[in-house]
């Protein structure tokens, strides 16, 4: 992980006279008792507190980074975390929390921890939470809570957080004693990552927390009663394999679950043995590399023309890790209407819920695609369809006007960002216009590299969550957040906390002065009238940035573009490129809400 705080052991710059005096004795004998010294590191001081049972669960789960905002009910927690090797890093608002720990889990694969207070404090968490949940984001969430023998009164600052959360939560638990606590922590977490992944919460009154206990948490393990399906049903992956084998034009469509299930790797052999065209979601963008001649890229509302086309006119589709939601499927009744559907997912609550499936796999989308791996033994006879996919990538070629004398268009600096970073760097995004340019402009060739709001749709997710990637990455990745101005507004605090930190993270705000997907919609929809989405009382974000701290830049036409990104880049900590774009772009192709996926528009009067 980068930027990982040692925070036990001094660097050597630190080291005390005495440590130096040590380090440099000649013999033997002054050498420390390694045993010793071994169990003096890995022994832990006896639990005392319920506190101390929650931050020895996090310890024993492996946790490194916690965001969150201190307050009144979760200070015990936080007093036992400033002893802690967990890293805590101060948010500048909760919802950053909830965001930076979504995030987090997203590009380490293990649950991002977020804390807050009680009342406000766990009502802010309340959208990030909700957005997990929407993705299937691996994520704890711990709330403070007033003491026991207040809830129900009114007392200050109280809310029902178990109440408020029921419904967008995988698990919550209100932790009633100190000695459970613990384990009430290990279990959350344990949920949050095993299966299909979600948030979970445990409520933590400031009486349990300040409670006596000497009991130690248990390791982190599920249930006994949750039970996750890993393998399909043979006799189904048998059919199933039975169908793409006499298919005449097979497609795959990689959802999230294939990036959170591991199965990227046994999806990319598949395709490519079998040679069947892939295509994603926007949640299993890098999935599968879109760099490859067998990729059509993304589906959907904002979808490539050529995934589209291919959905519609397909006979078999093979659906891995995707729920069919309706911004993928547009119209159902349109969707994939000549193809039998063959569908792997680890959530049974996903099969025919709905596109119907007449292939249900149920398990874990990895050990689902190494059974039909095994059970498929010829491929498809699909070369004509194959030759028809790449006629309509041609047809429906993503290439865009950029004339010198007009405003910069956003599609440029989304394809100029991506040319300045590696195939590595991870991307972030808020919602809106510059969300879709960043999903189809960018050339994106590995898991967890793409970082986004997609169910919920939350604005002003993009900076948090670039903080979260920011720690859950490898030291050589790079970090971008691609943000639009409403967006970016409305958590730009943030940039607070990358300073304090000093994170290596750039964003690029492609500011067109509106709430620019809404823009959009009115034009094509509305006549024109745009009602609360002229945001032409931006501030200017590159001065904003400096008043934080970080670096700021600002662009205005074309041959600003490659030298101004290269700047940003170097700059060793957070920098803000405001990008002035062009106020009339839109995003382009468009399903309308409901439409037909084969009938996408290219133009507004399209629509």
């Amino acid at each position: 992980m980068s930027e990982r705080a040692a925070k036990v052991t001094p660097t050597d710059d630190e080291q005390t006279d005495e440590q130096i005096t040590d380090s440099a004795a000649p013999d033997a004998a002054t050498e420390p008792d390694s045993a010793a010294e071994t169990e003096s590191e890995t022994t832990a001081e006896p639990v005392t507190s319920g506190a101390e049972a929650v931050v020895r669960a996090l310890e024993n789960a492996g946790v490194e980074y916690a965001f969150g905002v201190q307050g009144g009910a979760i200070m015990p927690v936080y007093d036992v975390l400033y002893d802690s090797d967990i890293r805590h890093v101060t948010m500048a608002h909760e919802q950053g929390a909830a965001h930076a720990a979504d995030a987090y889990g997203i590009v380490s694969g293990e649950p991002g921890v977020c804390l807050a207070t009680s009342g406000p404090g766990a009502t802010n968490l309340v959208t990030g939470i909700a957005d997990a949940d929407m993705d299937s984001d691996p994520m704890l969430a711990l709330t403070g809570q007033v003491p026991t023998e207040f809830v129900g009164n009114d007392a200050f600052q109280e809310t029902d957080t178990t109440g408020v959360t029921t419904p967008i939560t995988k698990d919550n638990t209100f932790a009633s004693d100190a000695d459970h606590v613990g384990s009430d922590v290990t279990e959350a977490f344990a949920l949050a990552r095993e299966g299909r992944p979600g948030p979970t919460l445990v409520d933590l009154p400031k009486d349990v927390t300040n409670g006596e206990t000497d009991r130690e948490p248990d390791e982190p393990k599920t249930p006994d009663t949750y039970h996750v399906q890993e393998r399909a049903d043979s006799e189904i992956v048998a059919a199933a394999a039975e169908r793409i084998e006499n298919a005449d034009r097979p497609v795959m469509l990689l959802g999230g679950g294939v990036i959170k299930g591991e199965a990227s790797e046994a999806c990319r052999e598949f395709a490519i043995e079998h040679e069947i065209p892939v295509i994603t979601t926007m949640p299993g963008l890098g999935a599968f590399p879109e760099d490859h001649e067998l990729s059509l890229e993304m589906a959907g509302m904002h979808g490539t023309g050529y995934a589209n086309m291919a959905i519609t006119h397909c006979d078999t589709l093979i659906g891995i890790g995707t729920r069919f939601d309706d911004r993928l499927t547009g119209g159902i009744e349109t969707f994939a209407p000549d193809a039998e559907v063959i569908h792997v997912d680890i959530d049974p609550a996903e099969i025919s819920k709905n596109i119907h499936a007449d292939y249900p796999l149920v398990g874990d989308a990895e050990t689902v695609v190494e059974q039909l791996a095994a059970a498929v033994d010829e491929s498809p006879a699909a070369t004509k369809w194959r030759a028809q996919c790449q006629q309509w990538k041609s047809d429906y070629s993503m290439a865009y006007e950029a004339p010198e004398d007009a405003p910069v268009q956003p599609e440029f600096v989304v394809e100029a960002l991506d040319e300045a970073t590696s195939d590595r760097a991870i991307v972030t995004t808020g919602v809106g216009q510059h969300q879709m340019w960043a999903a189809q402009y960018w050339t994106y060739t590995e898991p967890r590299t793409w970082v986004s709001s997609h169910g919920l749709g939350t604005m002003g997710y993009g900076l948090p969550a670039a903080i979260g990637a920011r720690l859950a990455a490898d030291d050589d990745q790079e970090v971008i957040c691609v943000d639009g101005d409403g967006s970016f507004l409305m958590t730009l605090q943030g940039l607070s906390v990358a300073v304090r930190e000093n994170l290596d993270i750039t964003v690029a705000v492609l500011n067109n002065e509106y709430i620019g997907m809404v823009r959009q919609w009115q034009d094509a929809f509305f006549e024109g009238r745009h009602a609360a989405s002229d945001y032409n009382w931006m501030p200017e974000f590159d001065k904003l940035a400096e008043a934080f701290g970080a670096c700021g830049f600002r662009i205005d036409d074309y041959d600003d573009v490659a030298d101004t990104i290269e700047e940003a880049l170097a700059y060793d900590g957070p920098s803000v490129i405001d990008v002035h774009i062009d106020p009339d772009a839109n995003v382009y192709p468009m399903v309308p809400s409901g439409g037909d996926n084969g009938q996408f528009a290219l133009t507004e009067d399209q629509l």
